[in-house]
């Protein structure tokens, strides 16, 4: 049995949400958060959401494991 999912506070929300446009933005991939660019991609397929989107989270990723990194040192 999975766990229920807990809401975000408010100011979570907002900081993850500045922390993947900031991310977008490094990589040159902001046209494609929702937040920036709210045009309907229902009629795009799950692969090409995938390649659009992807590497922001690939980014995400890449800086909060650099983040821990320097944390530990």
């Amino acid at each position: 049995m999975s766990r229920p999912k807990t809401p975000l506070v408010p100011e979570k929300r907002d900081a993850l949400t500045r922390f993947k446009l900031e991310c977008a933005e490094e990589i040159g991939r902001l046209n494609f958060c929702k937040e920036f660019n709210d045009h309907y991609k229902g009629d795009v397929t799950c692969a090409e959401n995938g390649r659009q989107g992807g590497p922001i989270g690939g980014q995400m990723v890449k800086k909060m494991i650099a983040m821990a990194e320097q944390q530990l040192q």
